[in-house]
């Protein structure tokens, strides 16, 4: 099938492309190439590409022309620095998908595939001993000033254990990028009712791999910490290091993507019954895109530096009031309705991570 691939150029874009081409699709790459990111159109991207953002109806138009599915990876990503990021989210996010999904009705193109994210979740799944499964509140200034990072019970305070999160846990975005993917959700579920289409939401976890950008605020934790290596200097642990997360490679990534997009290719041909990969038509079905084996963020510090061969990480006891402590993913229902299990172990991923080249910030080349 053709496939337009918005964000091509970008880190999971990219992968994403190989991945559909190398199993016999033809692809279309868009990407802004927006010079805060990119100078240029990247080496690594290969293939038919056109230059355009997906907030311009006149360029998402000219990219749709031809176009059997869309695979929708174009975003502005991270937690976000300060409040001035707050507009850029809304307006790439969440303006830039409903261009896109208009564009995609009056094309009449019925299979979507998009990147949604763990962070929809807020906070992981948590069990009180006295109150079963609870969903705790935002976690207090003071306690993290005073270095209690653990979630308390929002009924009786205690302490609480840590589960894994299924898709049918509740959203509860806590900071302005996991709002913009809610309202992405929300938005696909809407076109698929009035499109009849089938689309399909991957929440992906930390992704991590060769072609993570290199020096941005704006990246994942497994960057951020490799560019300190990069640039000599010990990665810095936020809080004590104990932060669960899912590290998923981005060759796992891409092909969950592939998966996904041939599920929603099977619905269609199927009438869109469900009965093929547990997709239906007019709806939006969502899934973890996760390893399968958590590690705390100290550990996968520690596994990058002793890859790279450099001095430990430094755990600084620092917080960012927008981070959550523990979400860890049950990769379960991909497993089952996608056919997906990532194959890349953590201790592999790691170790060629700590080596493979990062890219170079655009602004740090002109």
């Amino acid at each position: 099938m053709r496939v337009l691939v918005t964000g091509a150029a970008g880190f999971i874009g990219s992968h994403i492309a190989e991945t559909m081409q190398a199993a016999g699709h033809e692809v279309r790459g868009l990407d802004s190439l927006t010079p805060a990111v990119h100078n240029g159109r990247p080496d690594h991207v290969t293939g038919e590409f056109a230059v355009g953002d997906v907030r311009d109806p006149a360029a998402v138009d000219e990219a749709l022309t031809g176009v059997d599915a869309v695979c929708h990876q174009a975003a502005m990503v991270g937690l976000g620095v300060d409040l001035s990021d707050l507009p850029m989210y809304s307006d790439v996010n969440v303006t830039g998908t409903a261009v896109l999904l208009e564009a995609m009705g009056r094309h009449g193109i019925g299979r979507l595939v998009f990147a949604s994210s763990m962070v929809v979740y807020g906070e992981g799944a948590y069990d009180c001993a006295a109150h079963g499964r609870v969903q705790p509140l935002p976690r207090d200034p003071g306690d993290l000033a005073a270095g209690i990072f653990e979630p308390r019970c929002p009924v009786c305070g205690s302490q609480l254990g840590t589960s894994t999160v299924g898709e049918e846990a509740p959203l509860d975005p806590r900071n302005a990028y996991a709002a913009s993917k809610v309202a992405q959700e929300h938005l696909a579920a809407s076109w698929a009712r009035l499109t009849g289409g089938v689309a399909v939401g991957l929440r992906y976890h930390n992704v991590y791999g060769p072609r993570m950008p290199r020096d941005t605020p704006y990246s994942g934790v497994a960057a951020i910490f490799r560019s300190c290596l990069e640039n000599g200097v010990p990665p810095r642990v936020f809080e004590d290091g104990g932060q669960r997360r899912d590290f998923v490679h981005v060759r796992d990534v891409a092909r969950a993507n592939l998966l996904a997009l041939e599920a929603s290719s099977r619905s269609a041909e199927a009438g869109g019954a469900g009965g093929a990969g547990g997709l239906a038509d007019g709806a939006l079905r969502c899934y973890n895109v996760a390893s399968g084996e958590p590690h705390t963020v100290g550990e996968m510090a520690c596994a990058l530096a002793s890859g790279f061969g450099a001095i430990e990480p430094v755990v600084t006891g620092e917080y960012r009031l927008g981070d959550v402590r523990h979400i860890v993913a049950s990769p379960e229902g991909a497993a089952r309705d996608l056919g997906f299990r990532a194959q890349t172990s953590f201790a592999s991923g790691i170790a060629e991570f700590a080596k493979a080249p990062l890219r170079e910030p655009a602004l740090a080349r002109v």
